[in-house]
């Protein structure tokens, strides 16, 4: 599937109604080994109408190279099996990249948009509700940083880096640029204690004021990582993916 650019709106999304994450999609992609390049997938519900999904992947195998997707609340839904995006823009405002994917985000930029008055950002909210699952969200080699929006009414509003949906969540961040707009605390709570005895939240050498981890969280299940166990999420060892990405046509 290949768009006019992504300045171009391929796939524009309805506005949504606040009925569910997985009702709100206007473009599901189910079909495996889907390869999407140059498209923008978006949905112009904004931020006052919450979960608005502009993309909701299913797909193994699936590839999104220079694509964007635009939203607010859940803007891309990382439904399940295996899927890698390089060189997309991402925007939105809390649990923008969700879902129970295996899946891993390189040389991507991740915007966090200005929410509502009164709510505050998180990039991520990974899904892993069983601890034999292979599934995560991985940051590799990419920008988290404000969007203009965001920007205008700096310090207004506090942004994290992921919060649990699931018990045994699992996201990381290695070799990423992080601007002031990430909360020193780095990450958010879902519920009270919940999950965080049993999450898996891991930084490996990221870069940028918003990259210190000296006030992170002190949750057992929060990570600075080595780099033995940074490679183990690696594109060719977390997705098997050397030969399904290359044959893609993906850099």
């Amino acid at each position: 599937m290949i768009g006019d650019g992504v300045d171009r709106r391929s796939s524009p999304g309805a506005a949504a109604s606040a009925t569910g994450p997985r009702r709100t999609p206007r473009q599901p992609v189910a079909g495996d080994g889907f390869i999407a390049r140059g498209i923008t997938f978006e949905n112009t519900a904004g931020p006052q109408m919450y979960q608005a999904v502009a993309a909701c992947v299913e797909s193994d195998l699936a590839v999104f190279y220079q694509c964007s997707f635009r939203g607010y609340q859940d803007t891309l839904y990382v439904f399940s099996r295996r899927q890698f995006y390089r060189e997309c823009d991402i925007y939105g405002t809390i649990d923008f990249v969700f879902g129970d994917a295996t899946a891993i985000l390189q040389s991507c930029n991740l915007y966090i948009r200005r929410p509502l008055d009164g709510q505050m950002n998180s990039v991520t909210a990974q899904g892993r509700s069983d601890p034999n699952e292979n599934t995560g969200i991985i940051v590799h080699g990419s920008v988290v940083a404000a969007a203009a929006d965001l920007r205008e009414v700096s310090g207004a509003f506090k942004s994290y880096l992921g919060r649990p949906w699931g018990s045994y969540s699992r996201t990381v961040f290695m070799k990423t640029s992080m601007d002031g707009s990430i909360d020193p605390a780095g990450w958010l709570p879902w519920s009270g204690s919940f999950g965080l005895n049993t999450l898996y939240y891991g930084e490996y050498l990221n870069s940028g004021v918003g990259a210190d981890t000296s006030q992170r969280v002190r949750w057992p299940g929060y990570h600075v990582m080595s780099t033995v166990e940074a490679l183990q999420f690696a594109v060719g060892t977390f997705l098997a993916g050397g030969a399904w990405i290359v044959a893609a046509g993906v850099p």
